[in-house]
């Protein structure tokens, strides 16, 4: 079973909606697929609640009252989404369930502080530190040809560790959320080019580069 932990200790980073739209990526593909959600704002809870009966099924879970009890066992993919804020003992155990770390980081000043700050931290957690758990960042909601991106873009670069995917400010995030869908679920004529953009992440989610 594969579990793929979505944190960051910023709110509004994007969290859940990058859980949410993984999750829809593996149903889609038939993968067996359960989506814990450890934040008590239950945005990835309430995605579920919302999803059509006919969509592909995933398993919702309250990772916040239960961890991964409630996952079941013909579950091939898990995919975590953190609560805000988790450090130390709580980063621990969070890291600790999960084979592949991922962190979407916005295109701003304090967001680019905050993530350079985790990142020094999550690299030395102990499973981290021993290649047991991979990490990667995210450029999340960007908006290409500005000096904010350009920013981030460049900041990402730097961190010293895989920078695989940029994923643009889009309405179709909302409109798929709204409707218990990711943008996978969506016409091709509205959302491709999210799709061209998930591409790289996907691809390297699937490599040995992204497992212990």
């Amino acid at each position: 079973m594969r579990h793929i932990l979505v944190m960051n200790p910023k709110g509004g980073c994007g969290k859940s909606t990058v859980a949410t739209n993984l999750a829809s990526w593996y149903a889609t593909r038939g993968r067996p697929v359960a989506l814990a959600d450890f934040d008590p704002q239950r945005s990835s809870l309430d995605w579920a609640g919302l999803r059509p009966a006919d969509a592909p099924p995933i398993t919702a879970v309250a990772g916040f009252e239960d961890g991964l009890r409630g996952v079941p066992r013909s579950a091939d993919v898990v995919v975590i989404d953190a609560p805000a804020r988790a450090h130390g003992r709580e980063l621990n155990e969070l890291v600790r369930r999960a084979e592949t770390v991922l962190v979407p980081v916005l295109p701003s000043a304090i967001d680019m502080r905050a993530a350079a700050n985790f990142i020094t931290e999550l690299l030395e957690v102990g499973r981290v530190a021993r290649q047991q758990a991979k990490i990667a960042v995210i450029a999340n909601r960007i908006k290409e040809h500005t000096v904010s991106f350009d920013e981030l873009d460049a900041f990402l670069r730097k961190l010293g560790v895989p920078y695989v995917a940029t994923l643009r400010d889009a309405q179709n995030y909302v409109r798929a959320y709204a409707r218990g869908l990711g943008v996978f679920e969506l016409p091709p004529y509205l959302a491709w080019q999210d799709w061209e953009q998930w591409a790289p992440l996907t691809d390297w989610l699937d490599s040995a580069a992204s497992r212990p």
